[in-house]
């Protein structure tokens, strides 16, 4: 083998380990490198929801009636303003009016901003298994809106308005408790009016919240119990952009240096920075390839 075909290898493996060099720091100062995405907001509406249970008298067991109407979650809506059931056991099996209204709207929005849940109803009649012909409650209006913004404190309402009748009876709400409706052989019915909660990035309105108790003794019914919600909204607040700007530190360690310690220089300045020791790599590569290649050659002429 003479000088002449070792020199070609030689710098081959030169070029190599330059490049090598020169592609691997790059490669390294964007192996950290990772972009945060923002939370979305969320946003639900529901018109009716119930939670009961339903005693029969000749099976002597609990059937529950778990139902809703118009229950959506963002982005989504919805109108369908009336709703039946059918339990085994009641009216022979047939399906039964649970709710009915001449409107029942609910709608949930999200944008990269804010969230929204509404619900709007009018005009309903809401009935109980074993009480076919009296509503458990009637009401003009009925609305509730959860708003939620990035930014800004979250907002909820919630109000019924007009006349409300519960099994019969015409009764006037209160915001500063629930009200009670008893009627002798039929049961009692307690409302909670217009409930509202917010937290910093939370909103959630309720118009009318019921804790149902009848026993009504008819169509092979003991005993309905449980809870009925007439609409419901929520949202939670999409996350704040970011600003774009650095955030200083605040950190005093950050400045403090040992006494009698020199001061060094910056960054910027000596043009210093994470790629520094590959690229200080690659040089002392090159310089060791060169080495061994000329100190080869000189042996082969001498």
């Amino acid at each position: 083998m003479n000088s002449k075909n070792f020199r070609m290898p030689a710098r081959r493996l030169a070029a190599l380990v330059t490049v090598t060099a020169l592609t691997t720091a790059p490669a390294a100062l964007g192996a950290g490198a990772a972009h945060a995405t923002g939370e979305h907001g969320r946003a639900s509406a529901v018109v009716l929801r119930t939670g009961l249970d339903v005693s029969l008298l000749n099976k002597s067991v609990n059937v529950p009636l778990a139902v809703s109407l118009n229950e959506v979650q963002a982005p989504r809506s919805a109108d369908r303003t009336a709703l039946s059931a059918r339990l085994d056991g009641v009216d022979g099996g047939k399906p039964f009016t649970v709710l009915g209204a001449d409107v029942a709207e609910a709608g949930a929005t999200v944008t990269a901003r804010r969230a929204e849940g509404s619900v709007r109803v009018a005009h309903a009649k809401l009935h109980v298994p074993g009480l076919p012909l009296l509503s458990l409650i009637e009401a003009d209006t009925i609305t509730a809106e959860a708003t939620c913004e990035a930014g800004k404190a979250p907002a909820a309402s919630a109000n019924v308005l007009g006349t409300v009748t519960v099994l019969g009876k015409r009764v006037t709400l209160t915001a500063g408790g629930p009200t009670e409706v008893k009627v002798p052989g039929i049961g009692e019915v307690r409302l909670g009016l217009a409930q509202r909660t917010t937290t910093t990035r939370t909103a959630a309105a309720t118009a009318l919240e019921l804790k149902v108790s009848v026993n009504p003794l008819k169509l092979n019914v003991a005993d309905v119990e449980g809870t009925v919600t007439l609409a419901k909204a929520t949202c939670e607040s999409p996350a704040a952009p970011p600003t774009g700007k650095p955030v200083p530190s605040h950190d005093p360690a950050a400045d403090v240096r040992p006494q009698g310690a020199p001061a060094q220089a910056g960054l910027a300045e000596t043009g210093g920075s994470s790629a520094t020791p590959y690229l200080a790599g690659g040089a002392l590569a090159l310089l060791l390839v060169g080495g061994g290649a000329v100190t080869v050659a000189r042996r082969r002429k001498g």
